[in-house]
Parts: C-alpha cells; structure tokens; sequence
C-alpha cells in the first residue's frame, strides 16, 4: 500500500516528462494517488501528450493563475473529476527575459510584476481557489530556488522566488487552522524546460556537483519529486511553512 493510497492531488506545471512536476505526478500514481494536472493555452497539448506517458492517464483542467475567471471557476470545475483535494503542487513560474540574465538594474516595473504575479502571488491565487476543495489534513506544495540568496543572472526571478517563500510561510498561518499545510522544496538546479529560458542558466549550475557534499544530478528531477510527495503525505503530520532543501546540501556549505 503506497503512502498516497486513496488520496488525489492536483499538480500543476507538467509540460514535458522531464519536468519536476512530471515526476511528482508519476510518484504520487506509484504511491496510489489519482492525480489531476492543470494546463492553459498552447501549453494545454504538450500538458496533454506528458500525461499520456504517466501510468495512467491523468485529466488536464483549464487553470492560467492570472485568469480571476479561471481561479474563480477552479473548484467547480475539478469536481467534475473528484469531490475533495488531498494535495496541490505548486510548479509555476515565469519571468520575462529581460528580467534576468544580468539585467537587474534595467528592468522595467511590468517586466518585474509579470515575474512576481505568475512566479509568487499565483501560489496564494492557487491556494484559495483550491481551497473549497482541501480538507483537513492535505498539504500545499511549492517548488522554490533558495530565494535567500542573490544568484548570478537570477535576478529578478530571485525575488520572485522570496516573494514565493515569504508567500508560503504566510499561507501556513492562515490555512492552519483548517488543517492545510504549506511547505516548500528547493531543489538544486535542474535541467527543465523552465531552467532553460534562464539566460545563463549554466553559471548557476556553475560547480554545483563538486561543492554539494553529496554531489548533484541537474538531470535528474527524481531526489526533488520524491521531497514533494513525502510532504503532500501524511508523514509530515506536524509539519507546515517549511522549506526543505533537496540540493544535495549545497546550501549548507559556506561560500
């Protein structure tokens, strides 16, 4: 018996098998959940074809996190598939290009809230939408980059990812009381689709493996999926606002 048996979760951000998110939805099948994903626009047929490499075929519901009708709607619409969440992963993020790359002092302000609505605020928008869903007992889970730091060619994306962190410490405290848990993982750099329209990408990647006391696989997304799905289960009981690094312990060690 798996330690996801009987539960459903909604996971968002699956665009190719060599995602994260991917690997998350495919873990939490092998520990008996039903999974659900979320997709929107172009987007929708790639989210489409990786579900159909899952175990078993997961549904794809409509959700683009600054759409207000999309968020308004979300709850009724998954109860086309299920009456209640035990679970939601929170893998999205965006940021313009020219917010990053070593661009910090020239971006501009629209850049940066496009980078912060869809990379921070949308884990609140996500959480309320959801929420009529959740019930006692189920967990939030984001995907963040140590947003403690300042990254080379991060940049802007950087705050964002602090905004997502601070982001998620203040939903644990609102959503406590009904039994929902909100933690985060930081992964180490991973190669994903994602990583690949940061410009620059390989200067963070940089010495990761040589520096990690435990050594690091930017291609293998497996170490963080599995983080996810151990804290959307029940082991985590007494645990929330959390951020757990799966990085190899890189961040552990000193500069």
């Amino acid at each position: 018996m798996g330690m996801l048996e009987g539960k459903t979760l909604l996971v968002t951000g699956v665009l190719t098998n060599a995602s994260i998110a991917f690997h998350t939805a495919r873990l939490a099948q092998e520990q008996g959940a039903r999974v659900i994903l979320t997709s929107f626009g172009r987007q929708m047929k790639l989210t489409q074809i990786a579900s159909r490499k899952l175990g078993v075929e997961a549904p794809v519901v409509e959700l683009d996190v600054t759409n207000a009708e999309n968020l308004a709607t979300l709850a009724d619409r998954l109860r086309e598939h299920t009456d209640h969440l035990d679970g939601v992963v929170h893998s999205i993020g965006f940021a313009p290009q020219s917010v990053m790359g070593g661009n910090f002092l020239a971006a501009e302000w629209a850049d940066v809230a496009t980078a912060l609505e869809v990379s921070a605020y949308s884990l609140k928008s996500l959480a309320v939408a959801a929420q009529p869903l959740l019930v006692p007992g189920s967990a939030i889970v984001g995907l963040t980059f140590d947003g403690r730091f300042a990254w080379p060619v991060y940049d802007w994306m950087g705050v964002a990812k602090a905004a997502f962190e601070a982001t998620s410490r203040y939903l644990a405290r609102d959503l406590g009381s009904s039994g929902i848990r909100v933690n985060v993982v930081s992964a180490g750099p991973i190669k994903t689709t994602a990583a690949k329209s940061i410009p620059g990408f390989e200067q963070m990647e940089g010495n990761w493996d040589s520096r990690a006391p435990l050594g690091w696989d930017s291609a293998d997304p497996e170490p963080t999926a599995r983080a996810v799905v151990a804290l959307v289960s029940d082991w985590f009981p007494a645990t929330t606002g959390e951020m757990l690094h799966v990085d190899g312990g890189f961040h552990a060690m000193g500069q």
